[in-house]
Protein backbone atom coordinates (compact mmCIF):
# COMPACT_ATOMS: atom_id res chain seq x y z
CA UNK A 1 0.00 0.00 0.00
CA UNK A 2 1.56 3.26 -1.24
CA UNK A 3 -0.36 5.65 -1.88
CA UNK A 4 -2.72 6.73 0.45
CA UNK A 5 -6.13 8.99 0.88
CA UNK A 6 -6.78 10.72 4.02
CA UNK A 7 -10.28 12.05 4.25
CA UNK A 8 -11.18 14.75 6.92
CA UNK A 9 -8.30 17.39 7.42
CA UNK A 10 -9.21 17.81 11.00
CA UNK A 11 -7.15 16.99 14.03
CA UNK A 12 -7.18 13.49 13.01
CA UNK A 13 -6.80 13.55 9.53
CA UNK A 14 -4.10 16.18 9.55
CA UNK A 15 -2.46 13.95 12.13
CA UNK A 16 -2.49 10.47 9.79
CA UNK A 17 -1.76 12.55 6.78
CA UNK A 18 1.42 13.43 8.74
CA UNK A 19 2.59 10.41 9.56
CA UNK A 20 1.87 8.64 6.12
CA UNK A 21 3.88 11.44 4.21
CA UNK A 22 7.08 11.29 6.58
CA UNK A 23 7.82 7.47 6.20
CA UNK A 24 7.35 8.47 2.02
CA UNK A 25 4.09 7.70 1.10
CA UNK A 26 1.92 10.14 -1.77
CA UNK A 27 -0.67 11.05 0.49
CA UNK A 28 -3.94 12.94 -0.76
CA UNK A 29 -5.93 14.92 2.22
CA UNK A 30 -9.35 15.71 1.56
CA UNK A 31 -11.95 18.00 3.04
CA UNK A 32 -14.59 20.13 1.77
CA UNK A 33 -13.16 22.88 2.78
CA UNK A 34 -10.17 24.90 1.18
CA UNK A 35 -9.76 26.59 4.21
CA UNK A 36 -9.56 23.17 6.57
CA UNK A 37 -6.77 21.45 4.28
CA UNK A 38 -5.06 25.14 4.39
CA UNK A 39 -5.20 25.13 8.60
CA UNK A 40 -4.19 21.43 7.40
CA UNK A 41 -1.27 21.95 5.91
CA UNK A 42 -0.20 24.68 8.12
CA UNK A 43 -0.83 22.50 11.32
CA UNK A 44 1.30 20.16 9.89
CA UNK A 45 3.92 22.79 9.05
CA UNK A 46 4.15 23.34 12.54
CA UNK A 47 4.35 19.92 14.16
CA UNK A 48 7.39 19.20 11.96
CA UNK A 49 9.07 22.65 13.00
CA UNK A 50 8.90 21.45 16.26
CA UNK A 51 10.39 17.80 15.61
CA UNK A 52 12.68 19.40 14.04
CA UNK A 53 13.52 22.02 16.92
CA UNK A 54 14.12 19.08 19.26
CA UNK A 55 16.42 17.45 16.47
CA UNK A 56 13.95 14.57 16.15
CA UNK A 57 14.04 14.88 12.57
CA UNK A 58 15.95 16.80 9.71
CA UNK A 59 14.71 20.09 7.86
CA UNK A 60 15.49 17.58 4.82
CA UNK A 61 13.08 15.19 6.37
CA UNK A 62 10.28 18.41 7.36
CA UNK A 63 10.63 19.20 3.36
CA UNK A 64 9.87 16.20 2.14
CA UNK A 65 7.07 14.95 3.91
CA UNK A 66 5.35 18.21 3.23
CA UNK A 67 6.10 17.79 -0.74
CA UNK A 68 4.88 14.27 -0.52
CA UNK A 69 1.21 15.55 0.89
CA UNK A 70 -1.07 17.08 -1.51
CA UNK A 71 -4.89 18.43 -0.97
CA UNK A 72 -8.37 17.90 -2.32
CA UNK A 73 -11.71 19.28 -2.17
CA UNK A 74 -12.47 15.89 -4.57
CA UNK A 75 -13.31 12.90 -2.78
CA UNK A 76 -14.39 11.06 -6.56
CA UNK A 77 -11.17 11.89 -7.69
CA UNK A 78 -8.70 11.75 -5.04
CA UNK A 79 -9.82 7.87 -4.08
CA UNK A 80 -9.45 6.88 -7.98
CA UNK A 81 -5.81 5.51 -7.59
CA UNK A 82 -5.91 4.94 -4.00
CA UNK A 83 -4.52 1.86 -2.02
CA UNK A 84 -5.57 2.81 0.99
CA UNK A 85 -8.07 5.20 2.08
CA UNK A 86 -8.40 5.92 5.63
CA UNK A 87 -11.67 8.14 6.32
CA UNK A 88 -11.43 10.39 9.49
CA UNK A 89 -14.13 12.38 9.35
CA UNK A 90 -16.46 13.47 12.16
CA UNK A 91 -18.52 10.81 14.46
CA UNK A 92 -21.19 10.33 12.97
CA UNK A 93 -22.63 7.12 11.82
CA UNK A 94 -24.88 8.30 8.69
CA UNK A 95 -22.10 10.59 7.33
CA UNK A 96 -19.48 7.51 7.16
CA UNK A 97 -22.14 5.54 5.66
CA UNK A 98 -22.57 8.15 3.15
CA UNK A 99 -18.52 8.77 2.36
CA UNK A 100 -18.05 5.04 2.49
CA UNK A 101 -20.64 4.41 -0.17
CA UNK A 102 -19.08 6.81 -2.24
CA UNK A 103 -15.35 5.78 -2.10
CA UNK A 104 -16.70 2.42 -2.49
CA UNK A 105 -17.78 3.16 -6.18
CA UNK A 106 -14.73 5.66 -7.17
CA UNK A 107 -11.79 3.82 -5.44
CA UNK A 108 -10.19 0.97 -7.24
CA UNK A 109 -11.36 -2.63 -6.71
CA UNK A 110 -8.08 -3.76 -4.53
CA UNK A 111 -8.03 -0.34 -2.14
CA UNK A 112 -8.68 -1.50 1.30
CA UNK A 113 -10.75 1.01 2.80
CA UNK A 114 -10.32 2.29 6.90
CA UNK A 115 -12.49 4.05 9.24
CA UNK A 116 -10.77 5.91 11.46
CA UNK A 117 -13.69 5.74 14.07
CA UNK A 118 -13.05 5.50 17.84
CA UNK A 119 -16.56 3.85 18.48
CA UNK A 120 -18.45 3.38 15.59
CA UNK A 121 -19.33 -0.64 14.82
CA UNK A 122 -17.23 -1.88 11.62
CA UNK A 123 -19.64 -4.27 10.54
CA UNK A 124 -22.31 -1.69 10.13
CA UNK A 125 -20.09 0.98 7.89
CA UNK A 126 -18.77 -2.12 5.74
CA UNK A 127 -22.67 -2.93 5.40
CA UNK A 128 -22.43 0.21 2.92
CA UNK A 129 -20.21 -1.14 0.68
CA UNK A 130 -19.78 -4.01 -1.93
CA UNK A 131 -16.07 -4.71 -0.34
CA UNK A 132 -17.10 -5.80 3.53
CA UNK A 133 -14.28 -8.03 3.28
CA UNK A 134 -11.60 -4.76 2.68
CA UNK A 135 -13.08 -2.61 5.16
CA UNK A 136 -11.35 -2.55 8.64
CA UNK A 137 -10.82 0.01 11.41
CA UNK A 138 -8.12 1.62 11.76
CA UNK A 139 -8.26 3.67 15.47
CA UNK A 140 -5.41 6.29 16.26
CA UNK A 141 -4.50 7.54 19.06
CA UNK A 142 -4.73 12.29 19.13
CA UNK A 143 -1.99 13.22 18.71
CA UNK A 144 -1.35 10.99 15.52
CA UNK A 145 2.61 11.76 15.17
CA UNK A 146 3.63 10.86 18.89
CA UNK A 147 0.76 8.21 20.00
CA UNK A 148 2.30 5.09 19.25
CA UNK A 149 -1.20 2.73 19.67
CA UNK A 150 -3.55 1.78 16.61
CA UNK A 151 -6.66 -0.14 17.36
CA UNK A 152 -7.29 -2.55 14.45
CA UNK A 153 -10.30 -3.25 14.90
CA UNK A 154 -11.97 -6.28 12.51
CA UNK A 155 -15.55 -6.14 11.41
CA UNK A 156 -17.74 -9.15 10.89
CA UNK A 157 -16.39 -9.52 7.20
CA UNK A 158 -13.14 -8.18 7.47
CA UNK A 159 -10.80 -10.84 5.43
CA UNK A 160 -7.57 -11.51 7.35
CA UNK A 161 -5.45 -10.34 4.08
CA UNK A 162 -6.55 -7.08 5.09
CA UNK A 163 -5.87 -7.46 8.26
CA UNK A 164 -2.61 -8.22 8.01
CA UNK A 165 -1.62 -5.62 5.40
CA UNK A 166 -3.25 -2.99 8.02
CA UNK A 167 -1.14 -4.47 10.46
CA UNK A 168 2.11 -4.09 8.78
CA UNK A 169 1.15 -1.08 7.48
CA UNK A 170 1.14 0.28 10.73
CA UNK A 171 4.12 -1.39 11.96
CA UNK A 172 5.75 0.24 8.94
CA UNK A 173 4.80 3.59 10.33
CA UNK A 174 6.61 3.07 13.57
CA UNK A 175 3.37 2.15 15.49
CA UNK A 176 1.95 -0.57 17.31
CA UNK A 177 -1.05 -2.21 15.91
CA UNK A 178 -3.59 -4.04 18.90
CA UNK A 179 -6.27 -6.08 17.17
CA UNK A 180 -9.40 -5.97 19.11
CA UNK A 181 -13.09 -6.91 18.12
CA UNK A 182 -15.91 -5.02 16.36
CA UNK A 183 -18.14 -4.07 19.83
CA UNK A 184 -18.55 -0.31 21.25
CA UNK A 185 -16.31 1.59 21.29
CA UNK A 186 -13.53 -0.90 20.93
CA UNK A 187 -11.04 -1.40 23.89
CA UNK A 188 -9.78 2.37 23.87
CA UNK A 189 -12.85 4.15 24.92
CA UNK A 190 -14.92 1.15 26.26
CA UNK A 191 -12.63 1.48 28.95
CA UNK A 192 -11.54 5.52 28.69
CA UNK A 193 -14.83 7.26 28.33
CA UNK A 194 -16.74 5.46 31.32
CA UNK A 195 -13.82 7.04 33.47
CA UNK A 196 -13.90 10.76 31.83
CA UNK A 197 -18.03 10.33 32.36
CA UNK A 198 -17.67 9.27 35.81
CA UNK A 199 -15.45 12.36 36.35
CA UNK A 200 -17.66 14.66 34.77
CA UNK A 201 -20.22 13.08 37.64
CA UNK A 202 -18.04 13.40 40.60
CA UNK A 203 -17.77 17.24 39.35
CA UNK A 204 -21.40 17.44 38.89
CA UNK A 205 -22.13 16.03 42.23
CA UNK A 206 -19.78 18.56 43.89
CA UNK A 207 -17.12 16.04 45.19
CA UNK A 208 -14.45 17.83 43.89
CA UNK A 209 -13.68 20.53 41.62
CA UNK A 210 -12.01 20.32 38.15
CA UNK A 211 -8.17 20.85 39.29
CA UNK A 212 -8.75 19.12 42.64
CA UNK A 213 -10.29 15.62 40.22
CA UNK A 214 -7.15 15.49 37.81
CA UNK A 215 -4.67 16.49 39.80
CA UNK A 216 -5.83 13.34 42.24
CA UNK A 217 -6.07 11.21 38.94
CA UNK A 218 -2.64 12.51 37.64
CA UNK A 219 -0.26 12.53 41.00
CA UNK A 220 -2.58 9.31 42.47
CA UNK A 221 -2.98 7.02 39.16
CA UNK A 222 0.32 8.54 37.31
CA UNK A 223 -2.20 9.80 34.40
CA UNK A 224 0.24 11.96 31.94
CA UNK A 225 -3.45 14.36 31.86
CA UNK A 226 -6.22 14.49 34.34
CA UNK A 227 -9.94 13.22 32.73
CA UNK A 228 -11.16 16.71 32.60
CA UNK A 229 -8.35 18.30 30.55
CA UNK A 230 -8.55 15.50 28.29
CA UNK A 231 -11.82 15.82 27.73
CA UNK A 232 -11.34 19.04 26.82
CA UNK A 233 -8.46 17.91 24.39
CA UNK A 234 -10.77 15.35 23.01
CA UNK A 235 -13.65 17.38 22.80
CA UNK A 236 -16.96 17.68 25.08
CA UNK A 237 -18.98 16.63 21.53
CA UNK A 238 -16.86 13.91 20.49
CA UNK A 239 -16.82 12.48 24.50
CA UNK A 240 -20.61 13.05 24.21
CA UNK A 241 -21.06 10.99 20.68
CA UNK A 242 -18.52 8.00 22.15
CA UNK A 243 -21.15 7.84 25.56
CA UNK A 244 -23.74 7.82 23.16
CA UNK A 245 -22.34 4.79 20.98
CA UNK A 246 -21.90 3.02 24.11
CA UNK A 247 -25.44 3.42 25.75
CA UNK A 248 -27.49 2.61 22.81
CA UNK A 249 -24.64 -0.24 21.68
CA UNK A 250 -24.46 -1.86 24.95
CA UNK A 251 -27.72 -1.40 26.57
CA UNK A 252 -26.76 -0.16 29.97
CA UNK A 253 -27.69 2.79 31.92
CA UNK A 254 -24.18 3.02 33.41
CA UNK A 255 -22.71 4.27 29.85
CA UNK A 256 -26.01 7.30 29.89
CA UNK A 257 -23.92 10.43 29.77
CA UNK A 258 -23.89 12.62 32.54
CA UNK A 259 -26.09 15.48 32.35
CA UNK A 260 -23.57 18.40 32.75
CA UNK A 261 -21.87 16.83 29.91
CA UNK A 262 -24.99 17.19 27.77
CA UNK A 263 -25.38 20.38 28.91
CA UNK A 264 -21.81 21.80 28.11
CA UNK A 265 -22.10 20.51 24.38
CA UNK A 266 -25.48 22.12 23.97
CA UNK A 267 -24.19 25.42 25.52
CA UNK A 268 -21.34 24.94 22.84
CA UNK A 269 -18.21 24.69 25.19
CA UNK A 270 -16.53 21.86 23.54
CA UNK A 271 -13.11 22.13 25.15
CA UNK A 272 -9.99 23.19 23.36
CA UNK A 273 -11.57 23.44 19.57
CA UNK A 274 -13.87 26.54 21.50
CA UNK A 275 -11.68 27.91 23.36
CA UNK A 276 -13.28 27.31 26.95
CA UNK A 277 -14.56 23.62 28.48
CA UNK A 278 -13.73 22.44 31.95
CA UNK A 279 -10.78 25.12 31.51
CA UNK A 280 -10.55 28.34 29.72
CA UNK A 281 -8.00 27.76 26.69
CA UNK A 282 -6.65 30.98 25.71
CA UNK A 283 -4.30 31.18 22.22
CA UNK A 284 -1.18 30.59 24.61
CA UNK A 285 -2.66 27.93 26.35
CA UNK A 286 -4.36 26.12 23.90
CA UNK A 287 -0.55 26.22 22.10
CA UNK A 288 0.95 25.42 25.01
CA UNK A 289 -1.71 22.23 25.47
CA UNK A 290 -0.65 20.85 21.76
CA UNK A 291 2.95 21.72 22.11
CA UNK A 292 3.11 19.91 25.46
CA UNK A 293 3.30 16.47 23.54
CA UNK A 294 6.50 17.44 21.28
CA UNK A 295 8.78 18.72 23.55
Amino acid sequence: MNKITVIGAGTMGNGIAHVFAQKGHPVILIDRSEESLERALATIDRNLGRLVTKERITDDVKASTLANISTSTDLISAVANADLVVEAATENIDLKINIFEDIDKAAPANCILATNTSSISITKIAAATSRPERVIGMHFMNPVPIMKLVEIIRGYRTSEETCEAVMKASEALGKVPVEVNDYPGFVANRILMPMINEAIITLNEGVAGVEEIDTVMKLGMAHPMGPLQLADFIGLDVCLKIMEVLQEGLGSSKYAPCPLLVNMVTAGRLGVKSGEGFYVHTKGSKELLVSSFFS
